[in-house]
């Protein structure tokens, strides 16, 4: 039986949607960095040391998620990190009322930068909003909340870069924009799925209350180039 493509979700979207951005070496593919820190395989046999060198420099980091084995070839370092939580949400949910969402602007993303600088650090990149579509609130003339799509797969499509503003916490933000971000998913024809730490009690609270279900947990570590 074929593995779903959530459970490597990395490679699903790099070898589909996103494959135009793919950079290739062997079977091996990873976002540009100023795009994304990702890197996947359809295999576990696939990390192979040429082909990630062709895509690593020396001392560079990725993330790996799902797919990938458990030593790391001579030279190479995994470490890795609690397992995330990927829930998915099969049915469109009740509208929430609120401030006006707003498209964000990919080719004027400093003040995105700057709120995911501040809440969302590591994964987001100078040009991370070229792999789908990005929404914020601005009710007091500034980002206090954003949420966008990132990885997406055939009849999939990833929730990511769900953050408020220290400042605009409790204001329902994050609810709102989940929200109206799951519901054009599915007016789209896919479903939403998202990945969040176990840690972030809150989020998981949250995204549960809204109808979102843990599908499943998946492995999650960085691979280092020595």
């Amino acid at each position: 039986m074929a593995a779903h493509p959530l459970d490597n979700p990395f490679w699903s979207s790099l070898d589909s949607l996103h494959a135009a951005h793919a950079l290739r070496s062997g079977e091996v593919a990873c976002y540009p960095a100023d795009i994304a820190p990702f890197i996947g395989a359809p295999r576990v046999d696939a990390f192979e040391p040429v082909a990630l060198s062709a895509l690593m420099a020396p001392g560079e980091a990725r993330l790996i998620l799902g797919v990938f084995p458990d030593t790391a070839p001579a030279g190479w370092e995994i470490e890795r990190f609690p397992d995330l939580l990927q829930m998915v949400c099969e049915s469109p949910l009740p509208a929430v009322e609120g401030p006006e969402i707003v498209a964000l602007d990919a080719d004027q993303p400093e003040d995105v930068l700057a709120l995911t600088a501040l809440v969302y650090p590591h994964y987001f990149r100078p040009r991370t909003m070229v792999l789908g579509n990005y929404f914020g609130l601005r009710p007091r003339q500034w980002l206090e909340a954003m949420a966008g799509e990132r990885l997406g797969m055939p009849g999939w499509r990833e929730m990511s870069a769900i953050c408020t503003h220290p400042d605009a916490v409790g204001r329902g933000h994050a609810r709102r924009l989940t929200t109206f971000l799951t519901n054009r998913t599915h007016a789209r024809g896919d479903v939403p799925f998202l990945h969040v730490s176990p840690d972030n009690v809150r989020a998981v609270e949250l995204y549960r209350r809204l109808g979102y279900r843990l599908r499943r947990s998946l492995p999650f570590a960085v691979l280092r180039r020595g």
